[in-house]
């Protein structure tokens, strides 16, 4: 096997393996509501979202062209620079799902991706206008557009329905929030399965596989859904916990607001190729579902928490992007990206020995809201 064959695996389990980690840390975006009033059971939960996971990936392409073409020149792109900027990518999504945040794993990529090019390339291979029209944009206006959706729904949704009793409302509502959830998890394999399509397309272009006009090979599509439908299954219980705890204490009419304003927002941006944070949709839906119900309690410092992470997201995984390839650039050759990849394997496993100390699962994803992580740690204490 050829230098450049041995770069071209390491870079798609890379890809596969960040695609997993995209299907742990964005499970809460469809699911967490639904668990947290229990209308589904948190591990029926997780298994439907992996199916339609997997099947949303089959329905859209043009995100993935979009990360494929569109936010770097394709040119000035190199192997090592694919594998770098998914390594930024990877540490961001790692480290918001130990603390438990709700961030974004598109903007994550994106910013792992652009600060691998600018250290490699410069500032010349990184499609300024199309960066900020295509992702900066939309990070602003598409949580507050959930949050101005999801805030009228909820208030329609009790208007409506005021006259209903209680108990009858309730039970209606779970059933609508089974539909809902899952039009969010077909939206979001629909969205962020994609994203580790183009990445890996703009790798196979990067190394001559494929031309650039070629447009994603089946496998490529096949691959990913899978991985992202895997680590969706697992579940990732700590940021499922603060999408569904943290924010409000949501009830059936408001989840079924929250996850119905999600997926119109999610697939309208599908539509028009935009990798859009599903992350910052769903909690901008969560905090509207909360504002729309009278005398409702929304933890603004929780979303204060939140907000900062996503300021950080683009510039933290450029940061991570940049180092990695600078590491194994200074190392060079195959020896260079298997060193990098093998220290952030080790970095891996270790930050998941130490989320062990105070687990949070599917037994206790929906105990009383203590905190960030801070109900894992008494309940291990």
């Amino acid at each position: 096997m050829d230098a450049n064959a041995v770069l071209l695996v390491v870079v798609v389990i890379t890809a596969l393996s960040f695609d997993f980690t995209n299907g742990f840390h964005d499970t809460a975006n469809a699911m967490a509501t639904s668990i947290a009033t229990g209308a589904l059971r948190p591990k029926i939960a997780v298994g439907l979202s992996a199916a339609l996971n997997f099947v949303g990936a089959f329905l859209s392409l043009k995100v993935a062209a979009t990360i494929a073409t569109g936010i770097v020149e394709t040119k000035a792109i190199t192997l090592t620079v694919v594998f770098a900027g998914l390594i930024g990518g990877l540490a961001w999504n790692l480290l918001t799902w130990y603390f438990g945040i709700p961030s974004s794993s598109s903007h994550a990529l994106i910013g792992g991706v652009v600060g691998a090019t600018l250290i490699a390339a410069g500032t010349s291979a990184v499609k300024g206008q199309e960066l900020v029209s295509h992702v900066l944009i939309p990070a602003v206006l598409a949580p507050l557009a959930a949050i101005v959706v999801a805030t009228l729904g909820t208030y329609l949704v009790y208007v409506i329905t005021r006259k209903v009793p209680d108990d009858v409302r309730g039970r209606g509502f779970k059933l609508g929030q089974i539909g809902s959830a899952s039009l969010v998890s077909l939206a979001h394999g629909t969205n962020d399965a994609q994203k580790t399509m183009g990445i890996i397309t703009l790798a196979l272009i990067a190394s001559n596989v494929i031309t650039q006009d070629a447009g994603v090979p089946t496998w490529v599509i096949i691959a990913s859904a899978t991985s992202i439908s895997l680590g969706t299954y697992l579940g990732g219980w700590r940021v499922i916990r603060t999408l569904g705890k943290g924010l409000t204490e949501i009830e059936t009419p408001q989840g079924f607001a929250a996850e119905s304003s999600s997926a119109a927002v999610i697939f309208s941006s599908s539509h028009f190729g935009f990798p859009l944070s599903t992350t910052q949709v769903c909690a901008g839906s969560v905090i509207g579902a909360g504002l729309g119900k009278r005398l409702a309690e929304v933890r603004w410092s929780v979303a204060a928490r939140m907000g900062v992470a996503w300021l950080v997201t683009l510039p933290a995984a450029a940061f991570v992007g940049a180092l990695a390839w600078a590491g194994a650039d200074r190392i060079g050759g195959d020896l260079g990206v298997l060193t990098v990849f093998g220290v952030a394997a080790l970095l891996s496993g270790a930050l998941y020995l130490v989320s062990r100390r105070a687990p949070v699962n599917a037994g206790n994803v929906n105990d009383e809201w203590t905190g960030p992580v801070g109900m894992a740690r008494e309940r291990s204490a």
